[in-house]
Formats: structure tokens, C-alpha cells, sequence
């Protein structure tokens, strides 16, 4: 079994993640746990393989969210239009990042685009990281802006 770092079995996961969740989004009649078990697992190190199937299955879980979280932020684009491993790479991130919380929301972009540069085509990596910006910029400025209200409301509490 191949060791490493905790950074580096994390971004063996998400490679494996990747793959398993761009073949669901071809395949959808196919389900996590069957593409999962399909999976050529060979010598993969036990922790690699359970926060791999995690991933898969968060997204899987988690994709109308996600899919609504584009279709709110793009303008322009629809999903479907999307290259089928930017889309992939696009969901892991927030899931993990934004919804799942898992890891910081950079990290999970930072990794996506590395993703997306291994297994997309030559712009890939430029357009995930414009997307997962543009996304976290606003998600960030609703953020800040529903914590001013809050403070706003909570200060004139007497």
C-alpha cells in the first residue's frame, strides 16, 4: 500500500471522486454505491477509498443543490452545457468546500482546478476557477451582507 501525506492521500480521493462522479453523470442510471463498488481499487489505502466513496456519495446526494448554486450565480450557462469533468470538478468543490465543509473553500477550488487540469481540456482549469470564483464572491458578499443585517437587527434589540 502506497503511503503519503494526508494532502496527498486527500487529493488521491478526490482524483478517484472525480472519475467515479463524472461516470455517474454519464451514466445515471448507475448508482454511488454500485459505481463504487465497480471501481479498480487495487492497493488504494483504506483511508483514500472511504473519504472517496464519501465524496462520491455527498455529491451525489447533494447535485440538485449544487446544480441550483450554478444555475443562481452563472447567468448564461446551464449545466448540461459544461464539459462532463468541469462539471464534476465544479460539484466536488462545493461540496466539499461549501456544503460539506470538509476542507476550506480554497482548498477545494485550488484542487479542483489542479482536477480539472489533469483530466479537462486546455481551458479547464481556467474556466472552473473562474466559476468557483465567481460563486464563492457571492456566496461570500450574501454571507457578509446577511451578517451586517443580523448585527443591524440585534443592535437596536433592547
Amino acid at each position: 500500500m502506497g503511503k503519503g501525506s494526508l494532502p496527498q492521500r486527500r487529493r488521491r480521493a478526490r482524483e478517484i471522486a472525480l472519475q467515479l462522479i463524472y461516470q455517474l453523470d454519464l451514466r445515471p442510471a448507475l448508482t454511488p454505491n454500485e459505481a463504487i463498488e465497480m471501481f479498480p481499487w487495487g492497493d488504494e489505502r483504506e483511508d483514500v477509498a472511504e473519504y472517496a466513496g464519501f465524496l462520491v456519495r455527498a455529491v451525489a446526494r447533494h447535485t440538485d443543490d449544487i446544480d441550483s448554486l450554478l444555475r443562481e450565480y452563472i447567468v448564461g450557462w446551464r449545466t448540461e452545457r459544461m464539459v462532463a469533468v468541469d462539471r464534476a470538478s465544479i460539484r466536488l468543490a462545493l461540496c466539499e468546500g461549501l456544503i460539506e465543509r470538509k476542507v476550506p473553500l480554497a482548498v477545494a477550488i485550488s484542487e479542483a482546478v489542479e482536477l480539472t487540469k489533469m483530466f479537462g481540456t486546455v481551458e479547464s482549469g481556467s474556466f472552473v476557477n473562474g466559476v468557483l470564483g465567481r460563486i464563492v464572491r457571492s456566496v461570500e458578499s450574501t454571507d457578509r451582507n446577511s451578517e451586517k443585517t443580523a448585527g443591524e437587527n440585534g443592535s437596536h434589540d433592547v
